[in-house]
């Protein structure tokens, strides 16, 4: 039989992040402590903006749609990871593993798009204060949602389709904890040319220029700041975007950590360890720093517990 004809019935096996028995019991604990914190950090999050009449704004509706992308994210590979611990079971069917891809890339890519809306929302109030809430009205930050998530959900449709004409083999290892997408590519034994142009070019569609949106976006930002004569005038206007510039920096730094150290082969397990920083470490700092410092959020959270 072809190997292209046993797509169908192929099944990957995850070794995760080691390999060692005596090692699962305190991964599992690790990664369930650190899954239930980000689920509730950001389900809190959400609830504090959907009852506070106060966070009813452009900048706290983006949050709340954050925090929904970092619980679905964490989603999409924790819970599979845990159970596979629990049941000693590291076998993942081909079907569950493209839709877990699917899905891993529908909500990193829509955190990614949330990210340079909301660093676009920052450059309207700061830039722009007088027509804020004319150019940020419901109406316009609804169409940015939905724009985000259809071409996302497009992006994330390509990938998998595409991976889906490919043969694989006999060496269906993967070194990680989750059908990390450019494993999975790896490990096909059909030509991958058409994947990796695919790929470069999707990376710089929606990798290159939301970051570079971000950084144009701060640019403006950190000028119309410094023409402020008051230092406490600046401090205010730059706390506003204080939080935003520290998920910013971490889902960025880990992110491009990842997959700059991912081009080493021999290093797929480190690579693996290094990966948790953005797929559960990021997702669960978030609520942290967008509560920590955020007043509005702290009063909001009061209000969700009296």
């Amino acid at each position: 039989m072809e190997p292209g004809n046993q797509t169908h019935i192929l099944e990957f096996i995850l070794l995760g992040l080691s390999e060692e028995p005596e090692l699962q019991p305190l991964i599992f604990g690790l990664f369930l402590f650190m899954y239930l914190v980000t689920f509730t950090g950001n389900l809190l999050i959400i609830l504090a903006i959907i009852t506070d009449s106060h966070l009813h704004t452009p900048m706290y509706f983006f949050l709340s749609n954050l925090s929904f992308a970092d619980i679905c994210f964490t989603s999409t590979t924790v819970p599979n990871m845990l159970l596979n611990i629990q049941m000693q079971n590291k076998v993942i069917t081909y079907e569950a593993c493209i839709t877990q891809m699917y899905f891993f890339l529908l909500f990193i890519g829509l955190e990614n798009i949330l990210l340079t809306i909301m660093a676009y929302d920052r450059f309207v109030a700061i830039c722009h204060p007088l027509h804020y809430m004319v150019i940020m009205n419901p109406k316009f930050c609804g169409l940015l949602i939905l724009a985000a998530l259809l071409l996302i959900v497009l992006y994330s449709l390509l990938h998998s389709l595409m991976v889906l004409r490919l043969s694989f083999c006999t060496e269906l290892e993967i070194s990680h904890f989750f059908c990390e997408f450019n494993q999975v590519i790896q490990l096909a034994c059909s030509d991958t040319f058409l994947n990796d142009l695919v790929m470069y070019f999707m990376a710089g569609l929606l990798g290159v220029i939301p970051l570079t949106g971000i950084l144009f976006s701060y640019s403006k930002i950190v000028s119309s700041i410094l023409r402020i004569s008051s230092a406490a005038g600046k401090y205010k206007a730059f706390s506003t975007c204080g939080s935003h510039l520290s998920v910013i920096s971490l889902f960025y730094g880990t992110g491009f950590g990842v997959y700059l150290s991912s081009s080493d082969s021999q290093s797929s397990r480190a690579t693996a360890i290094v990966s948790v920083m953005y797929t559960v470490v990021t997702p669960m700092l978030n609520p942290f720093i967008y509560s920590l410092r955020n007043k509005d959020i702290k009063q909001g959270l009061r209000n969700l517990f009296t």
